[in-house]
C-alpha cells in the first residue's frame, strides 16, 4: 500500500490527466463496476460429461457407435466422447452439429427441414466452415437460457442421432427439444 502522500499525488495526477484528455477532445477513462458487467451462465464440465455419457449409453444400447460433443454458448468445445470403434470423421460431425445448434439456437434437424422448405435459406450452410446442418445437434437450454449445444454423429440416421442427443439433455435436466422419438 502506498503512503497517504503518494496516494494524494497519484489521485491529483489522475484528475489532471482526465481534464487534459477531455480538453483535447480525447476519450477519458471510464470506470466500470462489476455490477455493470453482463452475467451469463456457464455449462460446467461435469454437466457436459454427464450429457455425453448419457447420449453414448443411449446409442450403445441400440447398437450405434457414435461420437458426442458438447460446446459452450460460444460454440467452443467443452467435452467430447467417442465410442470404441467409432470412425474418426464422426468427431468433426458431432462437434460441428453441437456448434451449429448452440450458435443458431435451434435443433439441426429443424434447420435442415427449414432450408429444404425455404431454398433461399440454403446460404445458412455457408455462414462459416463450422456449420453443419444435419440432424443430431440440439441446443442445451437450462432455465430458459441456451448455455451450449450437444451433437451426436454416427447413428444410421439423423433422427437416431437426435434421439441420443435428447437422452443427453434429459440426463442434465435441460429443456427437451420436442423431436420425434426414434
Amino acid at each position: 500500500m502506498l503512503p497517504p502522500f503518494a496516494q494524494k499525488r497519484i489521485s491529483r495526477l489522475a484528475v489532471a490527466a482526465t481534464v487534459l484528455l477531455s480538453l483535447a477532445g480525447l476519450p477519458t477513462p471510464q470506470s466500470t463496476s462489476a455490477d455493470e458487467l453482463p452475467k451469463e451462465s456457464v455449462l460446467p464440465l461435469g454437466t457436459a460429461n454427464k450429457a455425453i455419457q448419457a447420449a453414448l449409453d443411449a446409442c450403445k444400447k441400440d447398437g450405434y457407435r457414435v461420437s458426442v460433443s458438447v460446446v459452450d454458448r460460444a460454440g467452443v468445445l467443452r467435452a467430447m466422447g467417442r465410442a470404441d470403434g467409432t470412425g474418426s470423421h464422426r468427431v468433426d460431425s458431432s462437434r460441428k452439429k453441437a456448434y451449429t445448434a448452440a450458435s443458431l439456437r435451434r435443433p439441426t434437424s429443424e434447420l435442415a427441414d427449414l432450408i429444404m422448405k425455404v431454398p433461399t435459406l440454403q446460404a445458412l450452410r455457408d455462414m462459416n466452415s463450422e456449420i453443419l446442418i444435419l440432424g443430431g445437434g440440439l441446443p442445451i437450454e437450462i432455465s430458459g437460457e441456451v448455455v451450449g449445444g450437444i451433437g451426436v454423429g454416427g447413428a444410421p440416421g439423423a433422427h437416431l442421432d437426435d434421439a441420443c442427443a435428447q437422452e443427453g439433455l434429459h440426463a442434465i435436466g435441460a429443456a427437451p427439444k420436442g423431436l420425434a422419438p426414434k
